[in-house]
């Protein structure tokens, strides 16, 4: 869970297999992933553009006012930056209680559960079968 420690806040985001822990301080607007810049983390600026400063939009604040640091672990980039956000919103819920209710009707506090299915035995893939022949 969200808590707030030191003079930072923390949030944990997950989502498929990412798992990103957040922490959220006031500062001059530096994201650090991992010990490197977000751009130089995240090849395609997309995702830092949109996804990743989307609580801040919601919010109507300036994300350069505060300083995220986030560690990353598992799956892809797409799922890597909406784990990212996850643990952002949870951590600016801390920040303020106010911005919870905004957050909520944003969508930005709810875990994504939505993970890729195993491939089972005698199938081709998950669900795929192979092609049937009547004679």
């Amino acid at each position: 869970m969200a808590t707030k420690i030191q003079n930072y806040f923390y949030g944990l985001g997950r989502r498929k297999r990412s798992t990103a822990q957040v922490k959220l301080q006031t500062g001059k607007g530096n994201i650090v992933i991992n010990g490197k810049t977000a751009n130089e983390y995240f090849s395609s600026s997309k995702h830092i553009a949109h996804i990743l400063v989307q609580p801040f939009v919601a919010l109507d604040l300036e994300a350069s006012k505060y300083d995220i640091s986030a560690k990353v672990s598992g799956g892809g980039t797409t799922g890597q930056v909406e784990a990212i956000q996850l643990g952002l919103s949870k951590a600016l819920a801390i920040l303020n209680v106010d911005y919870k209710p905004t957050l909520r009707r944003a969508e930005l506090l709810g875990r994504d559960s939505r993970e890729r299915e195993r491939k089972k035995f005698g199938l081709r893939g998950a669900r795929k079968k192979r092609q049937f022949t009547k004679r």
